[in-house]
């Protein structure tokens, strides 16, 4: 890691790893054009985010003034960002999968004055929700000819925004570098917004300190972390996971980033890119331990056996240096064959350069860990809120222990809070870690650096997670193992799906509690790739739609099967899925005949679900829904 750099904000991290760490025709990003990864230099880029500053100074935009981004990962993405960046003005990343309205809100409750759009699809959403969206003066598409989409005097392609910034550059240089040198490490960066628990999103509003401060903690932590990196991007830049790790991170050390195509041509882009570090998502991972298992048991017979010898060996390692001690000479003989045999192939599939891997977004299974640390990648695996920058903890490259979410970062001060009494039970810091040390489970509270300014707008909901010690309530339960953070629970029932989305589901629930067929409706997704329920269908409504009576609720049967009845709901939950995102919808549900009660230990005295309780007592018929659709596919 670069010693003793006082970054002034993040701009300066781009003019350092261009002037300092390489040179302005280094290749810095890479892009598939034509079949081919075709490589874009420093000074390439540098020419694009001085034009956004002039076409931004020539639009009158102030300091302060917040931009929107509507587009998938793309070189544009850090031009654009870094444009702003260098004259003060603020980042606001919404995800392309937002409903319309979700989108609206945003830009409004932001004040948007422009909006850059990746996409002939995207522009189309745009053109349908901009009557509601107050303050967008300027529509920028990364595609030529937009108005054939949406004939409006506020469209411009990217090329020919480009261009006249180009030419506006000569009269605004002086004025850009003035502003550049303005631009302090407390002035606000980024809005991300969060999904609320009720009601609509909030801003979290995150600094040039902010964003410095972790990269520097997380640098720290993944020491193996070199100048001549290159990593794979294909995790939103929309969320501050991606944004920091692969985009800041790695600006930070001048590493080189590669965009990939699509999620589904990750596999292909990995053989092709070869990158040495991935940021990454539990799922991702756990999809490939899958597809090598999947291929061994096909084949079965000796590669069967000599891959399940090479896993054990490569777990043995593992064991031995968790405990700081050396692997003896037989097993550094049998590891040699391993990875001959085994290992190589498998790392091979990842681009055969892999470093290590950054994983992040929800809790990572301890058998793709294990799995991924036998075959010798370590898969560092952190913990931190968008509202933190969001890396609070990070396993440290030199010492992974699998299931724990790493050591606190430096300069960060890590609480944890009995829930009910206030007792605090300890505060750790990087300085204060013992790797023997444990503590009781309770609350994570943070204080640091990185933490966030507030909620945009949102004093009051600041001051809900904010307290006047300035600890962040993280909402999430946990504790000290072997020095290390450990989550154990969550304090609230958000729900965080396999791919990192984060799920509120009393938000999702009343979205379909609006139809009048449905009584009680539960949620299910958390750690799983897409959303189920448990459904109960208005008995009134039944026994008006298909003659029902008494005697059928009184049944000792718990569900109801009837096809005619299942496909009556299923068309009442496509009815109310469209307004919401794709990731919140339902893909599948099984009806309860009765609602969930006090007296059966399902709800609360103040009728509230117990969400452990029902997912525990239906544990087999919720996992049905996940290996039905798995043996359909």
């Amino acid at each position: 890691m670069q010693k003793n750099i006082s970054f002034k904000n993040l701009h300066h991290l781009f003019r350092n790893a261009a002037y300092n760490i390489h040179n302005i025709n280094y290749p810095y990003m890479f892009r598939k054009e034509q079949g081919i990864y075709k490589s874009i230099s420093y000074g390439e880029v540098e020419q694009k985010l001085n034009a956004v500053s002039a076409n931004m100074l020539e639009l009158q935009m102030q300091k302060g003034d917040r931009i929107a981004f509507f587009m998938d990962n793309c070189p544009e993405y850090y031009m654009i960002d870094q444009g702003l960046q260098q004259i003060g003005l603020v980042n606001v990343s919404i995800y392309p999968t937002l409903s319309d309205k979700e989108a609206a809100f945003v830009y409004n409750d932001a004040g948007a004055q422009m909006i850059f759009v990746g996409s002939p699809f995207l522009l189309k959403k745009v053109a349908k929700i901009i009557s509601s969206m107050k303050t967008i003066k300027l529509v920028v598409t990364l595609f030529d000819e937009p108005k054939k989409i949406w004939d409006d005097t506020r469209a411009i392609s990217w090329k020919d925004f480009i261009n006249k910034g180009q030419a506006l550059f000569p009269q605004y240089q002086e004025k850009i570098e003035e502003l550049y040198n303005q631009v302090g490490l407390h002035d606000l960066a980024t809005l991300i917004y969060t999904s609320g628990t009720t009601g609509n999103p909030k801003g979290a509003m995150l600094t040039h300190n902010n964003f410095i401060s972790d990269a520097k903690s997380g640098l720290t932590l993944m020491s193996a972390f070199g100048q001549n990196e290159k990593f794979l991007s294909f995790l939103p830049l929309c969320h501050v996971y991606e944004r920091c790790v692969t985009y800041y991170i790695g600006l930070y050390q001048g590493a080189q980033v590669a965009f990939a195509e699509s999620i589904e041509k990750i596999s292909t882009n990995m053989g092709e890119v070869q990158p040495t570090i991935i940021a990454t998502v539990p799922r991702l991972m756990e999809k490939v331990e899958e597809r090598v298992k999947k291929t061994i048991q096909k084949e079965g017979g000796f590669k069967s056996k000599i891959f399940y010898w090479a896993i054990a060996k490569g777990l043995q390692r593992y064991r031995l240096q968790v405990k700081g001690r050396k692997p003896g000479l037989l097993l550094v003989l049998q590891l040699a064959i391993a990875e001959k045999m085994v290992f190589s192939k498998i790392k091979q599939k990842l681009g055969g350069r892999i470093k290590f891997i950054v994983s992040g977004g929800a809790a990572l299974p301890v058998h793709v860990a294990e799995f991924f640390a036998a075959i010798g990648i370590k898969i560092l695996e952190g913990f931190g809120l968008t509202e933190t920058s969001p890396f609070i903890t990070v396993n440290e490259y030199e010492r992974q222990i699998i299931g724990t979410v790493g050591r606190v970062g430096p300069g960060q001060e890590v609480a944890i809070q009995n829930p009910d009494t206030r007792e605090v039970y300890t505060i750790q810091t990087y300085d204060s870690f013992r790797p023997e040390y444990e503590c009781p489970e309770g609350e994570i509270l943070m204080r640091g650096p990185n933490l966030m300014k507030g909620y945009w707008n949102q004093p009051e909901e600041t001051a809900k997670v904010i307290d006047k010690d300035g600890w962040f309530h993280t909402g999430d339960i946990g504790k000290f193992y072997l020095g290390n953070l450990k989550i154990t629970d969550r304090l609230k029932n958000i729900i965080v799906n396999s791919f990192g989305k984060n799920i509120f589901p009393t938000q999702v629930e009343n979205a379909y509690l609006q139809s009048r067929l449905i009584e009680q409706i539960f949620i299910i997704g958390d750690k799983r790739d897409y959303l189920t329920a448990i459904i109960i269908p208005s008995k009134d409504e039944l026994k008006e739609a298909f003659g029902k009576n008494e005697a059928y609720f009184a049944s000792n049967e718990k569900w109801i099967t009837e096809p005619e009845i299942v496909q009556w709901l299923k068309a009442e939950i496509n009815k109310y899925s469209s307004g919401l995102a794709k990731f919140e919808q339902i893909k599948t549900f099984i009806v309860k005949r009765n609602p969930f009660s006090i007296d059966d230990g399902e709800m609360t005295p103040k009728m509230s679900v117990k969400r452990k309780v029902v997912e525990e007592k239906f544990a087999e018929e919720i996992d049905s829904m996940y290996y039905k659709l798995i043996d359909e596919d």
